[in-house]
């Protein structure tokens, strides 16, 4: 059975603008990695863990806030390397330059023996609609699409 994520499509509107909250991921391998890089803020879900309930964790552990709303299913997506990411939105505000994510430890440089620590997420960023499709990763842009799709039929 394949790995499955739950997160979040964060969005708000700005002088009539509809925007996205997209994380970049932290840690080295990403460091110099923009346009399709980024994410929404997602993570595995848990045994009998509710779906829904993981991705509020998920965005809590990388965002370091709690995000309250009216959520939305928006899909179930099957990512490049055969992970299932299970979305939800919710419409909400945030300060980027406020996060504060949690961390992993990963031995770095490769085959040294040093372990480091990196933050699960290195910034955040709210980016419209073009702009977020340039940065998400490849395989959650459908995500994107599909938001837009259900805002047209509301």
């Amino acid at each position: 059975m394949p790995q499955r994520s739950a997160g979040l499509l964060i969005y708000r509107r700005t002088a009539g603008v509809l925007e996205f909250l997209l994380v970049h991921p932290g840690g080295p391998f990403w460091a110099r990695k923009d346009e399709g890089a980024w994410s929404i803020p997602k993570g595995l879900i848990g045994d009998r863990e509710d779906e829904l309930q993981a991705a509020r964790r998920e965005a809590e552990e990388e965002l370091g806030v709690a995000i309250d709303g009216h959520f939305q299913p928006v899909g179930s997506y099957k990512q490049p390397g055969g992970k299932i990411v299970i979305a939800w939105s919710v419409e909400g505000d945030l300060d980027t330059d406020a996060i504060r994510s949690n961390m992993f430890t990963l031995e770095w440089p490769p085959k040294s023996g040093a372990m480091k620590e990196f933050p699960e997420v290195d910034k955040a960023g709210w980016f419209s609609l073009p702009e977020a499709g340039v940065k998400i990763l490849k395989g959650q842009r459908p995500i994107l699409d599909d938001f837009l799709e259900r805002r047209g039929a509301e």
